[in-house]
């Protein structure tokens, strides 16, 4: 707030590529070509961002922009993109649960709009990559040496192998006392045989349904493995973590990286 009052923080730039765009891109980078995205009913912007434009493809064709033509066209090109709405706020499960038509019984890949990565090895290929050795689900998840832990869902870990661990279970937002690991949970996913657990568990807080109860269900029944993927992570959910995302991704732009660098460099001096 105050802009996400209009713009969904899905949306939101990081200059001139909205951060649910990333992902998707994240996505397609990683061999997944079917997507679902999953808004809410004041968020049918989404839709229209991801939309087909013909009409606006040829006026800058026309205009001999071929470069923003190209831009536009990937949005919508690159991958079979449909909505479905989750007409009230009960909870990441019962959003994921909606996929169900379209994922069917296949394990399918989970990235919550809230948390953008960036790696040389796309974060969802590397899940997928650990699903294919192990064929169970897979969370992704990265040490977190703050006391910033405490907001998130946290692994606790029966026995690792490299980067991947086999879970006990999953604490969520455990006191700072009481952490069972430093590897906090950050929003990407390998699911296999999520719905049936799903299913059993019953509202949590503020009365939704959540995933994590979903996971703790699944670890007593089944493996469940969690993954320490590389890259960087940002909490575009905070004001502080998108700027940063905005900073970093900015100096890798080929078009005024350079530029920016110098600039920064020279701030830096007059703080």
């Amino acid at each position: 707030m105050p802009i996400t009052k209009a713009l969904p923080k899905e949306l939101l730039p990081i200059i001139d590529v909205p951060v649910l765009s990333h992902i998707v891109n994240e996505c397609v980078n990683s061999g997944l070509n079917e997507i679902l995205i999953i808004i809410s009913p004041h968020k049918q912007v989404i839709k229209d961002y991801f939309a087909k434009d013909e009409k606006l493809y040829d006026e800058l064709m026309t205009a001999g922009k071929t470069d923003l033509a190209a831009c536009v066209k990937d949005i919508y090109s690159r991958a079979d993109i449909r909505f479905v709405t989750q007409e009230q706020p009960l909870g990441s499960a019962h959003a994921i649960s909606l996929a169900k038509p379209f994922t069917g019984n296949e394990p399918f890949c989970l990235a919550l709009g809230d948390d953008l990565t960036v790696a040389d090895v796309p974060v969802a290929k590397q899940l997928i990559g650990a699903y294919e050795q192990t064929g169970s689900t897979i969370i992704g998840v990265q040490n977190c040496p703050t006391d910033d832990i405490v907001k998130y869902g946290v692994a606790d870990v029966a026995s690792s192998n490299g980067r991947l661990h086999l879970l006990k279970g999953m604490v969520e937002k455990p006191p700072i006392d009481a952490l069972p690991s430093r590897l906090a949970c950050y929003g990407r996913y390998v699911l296999a045989d999520i719905y049936r657990y799903i299913e059993q568990i019953g509202k949590g807080k503020n009365g939704e349904y959540q995933l994590t109860d979903a996971l703790m269900m699944m670890c007593n029944e089944a493996k469940v493995y969690a993954y320490d993927f590389e890259g960087v992570r940002y909490d575009m959910g905070d004001k502080f973590g998108s700027l940063k995302a905005a900073i970093e991704l900015s100096l890798k732009r080929k078009d005024f990286g350079d530029e920016l660098k110098k600039y920064l460099i020279e701030l830096a001096k007059s703080l």
